[in-house]
């Protein structure tokens, strides 16, 4: 019969459950990533790629339009997949200050020639009813093959970085479950967040891989703190340990996600906006997987380890 003293307050009882149901609570990240998967498998299966790349991964054209008014992106964009049906068009909007707007306007076009540019500027000018001439917008095109080479090799500087950091990590600990529990929160954390960005249709460019990769770090620092204190400090309990861990990494997780709210909520730049979005929904994840994914592991390999032995 179970004699410990009932939980009164809500955080008595929420540390009740994580210190008792910590085996069952690991259904919750171990969930996610699982679900995650199964949306990266869908949308290979359905868009032949993992991951919605803009222009500058993919190649094609990318225009920049200052107006003097805001417009609905989507509408615009509807407008223009009925003029070009074959092609991927993107619209989105930046804001140079409170009375000056523009249009970003990506095109997945193999080719630009003066007459091809032209023609998408008359159907922009068509719709927002103002005329655009020469010299009031810029645009960057980037051909296919360039944009999938940078894709290529922004995804092996990835992967590079994640074996690097395996590596390391290993070679710290010294022991097989605890460095595996830091890898898979990592890994959890770069599929998890893949998918939710997928989810929320970002077009990832070469700035969102790189905060992808800023995220690995993120979340190895974090792991690596509750690990080292868990597993090498003695004078406190397991439990106060691993608290001590927690009160640490959600300070800094804090202070981090302050600085990125404010960078997306000030910010003008689609790119600086799109590394900050990533970054907090990586924190968010990364939170669940450290704190309840990998003291769940830890605490079950301790478990393990000091069972008596016959």
């Amino acid at each position: 019969m179970d004699e410990s003293p009932k939980p009164s307050s809500l955080l008595d009882k929420i540390k009740y459950v994580y210190e008792k149901y910590y085996k069952a609570l690991l259904i919750i990240p171990f969930g996610m990533l699982l679900i995650a998967i199964l949306l990266i498998g869908l949308k290979v299966h359905n868009d032949g790629d993992f991951i919605n790349r803009d222009v500058s991964l993919k190649g094609g054209i990318s225009f920049a339009i200052p107006l003097d008014k805001e417009i609905d992106n989507l509408a615009l964009q509807n407008y223009l997949l009925k003029q070009y049906p074959q092609n991927d068009i993107f619209v989105k909007s930046f804001r140079q200050s409170s009375t000056n707007f523009g249009l970003i306007v990506d095109i997945d076009l193999k080719e630009s020639n003066q007459q091809k540019i032209d023609e998408i500027i008359s159907h922009i000018s068509d719709f927002t009813g103002k005329k655009i001439e020469k010299g009031q917008y810029s645009y960057e095109f980037i051909d296919s093959s360039l944009g999938a080479s940078f894709f290529r090799q922004t995804f092996i500087a990835l992967g590079i970085a994640f074996v690097l950091m395996a590596i390391v990590v290993f070679l710290f600990f010294r022991t097989f479950v605890p460095s595996l529990a830091v890898i898979l929160a990592a890994f959890s954390d770069i599929i998890v967040t893949l998918a939710i960005v997928n989810l929320l249709g970002i077009r990832v460019g070469t700035a969102g891989l790189s905060a992808f990769l800023m995220l690995i770090g993120y979340s190895v620092d974090t792991d690596i703190l509750l690990t080292n204190r868990v597993l090498r400090r003695k004078e406190l309990t397991e439990m106060e340990r691993i608290y001590s861990s927690i009160k640490t990494g959600l300070m800094t997780a804090g202070t981090t996600m302050a600085a990125v709210t404010v960078g997306m909520i000030v910010s003008h730049s689609e790119v600086i906006r799109q590394i900050m979005i990533i970054i907090f929904i990586g924190l968010i994840i990364d939170a669940i997987n450290t704190w309840i994914q990998n003291v769940g592991l830890l605490r079950m390999y301790l478990d393990k380890k000091h069972e008596p032995k016959n």
